[in-house]
């Protein structure tokens, strides 16, 4: 055997080679794309035909009547067990309360619904992430490890005075929340 034929049987089985080990990790890929799909499908689905365990419903014309969404029942309160209850309103075009105080190191629930149009409701850097609609009431947990603030805007749009409905959340150290917590009933924080 010489060796240009010697050479050109060596690149022909390196070539046969790379090819297996592509159509492998091509096979990988397209069984991992498959899988993603059809678990967002079964997801989607199952979601669509299965109804939520919890549905609340408000009546949005007297939300600010009578209720827990009164405006002096609105901002953080502690709860028996020590978890912490916060109270929103999202009505065009703000928040309220406009700033949100919460401790760190604490369960909290955040209750939020409209009385007049969808918003979003997005806290940055959380999971918290949701729509707040008319009639309905949203219910979110979320707990801060840190002390800091988040930027809330509203992301879905609510009409022209969309781009200044925004919000705060404030977290603070826990003690400094108890504290405060002795003082008032409701806490929020104002700049």
């Amino acid at each position: 055997m010489t060796d240009e034929t010697s050479s050109t049987h060596n690149h022909s089985r390196s070539a046969d080679v790379a090819a297996r080990i592509e159509r492998r990790w091509a096979i990988v890929a397209i069984a991992v794309i498959a899988l993603i799909a059809v678990m967002a499908a079964y997801g989607g689905i199952h979601r669509a035909t299965m109804p939520q365990t919890q549905v609340e419903t408000i009546d949005p014309t007297t939300l600010h009547l009578n209720g827990e969404f009164i405006e002096s029942n609105l901002g953080s309160a502690i709860e028996p067990n020590g978890s912490v209850t916060v109270r929103v309103v999202g009505q065009q075009y703000s928040f309220t309360p406009q700033c949100i105080l919460v401790p760190t190191d604490t369960p909290i629930t955040i209750r939020a619904t409209s009385p007049d149009v969808v918003h979003g409701f997005l806290i940055e850097g959380t999971n918290i992430n949701t729509m707040l609609v008319p009639g309905y009431i949203s219910d979110l947990p979320v707990q801060f490890n840190k002390p800091g603030e988040h930027l809330m805007p509203c992301h879905e749009f609510c009409g022209v005075g969309h781009e200044g409905m925004w919000g705060k959340v404030k977290v603070i150290d826990k003690f400094d929340f108890l504290q405060l917590s002795t003082k008032e009933r409701r806490l929020n924080c104002v700049d």
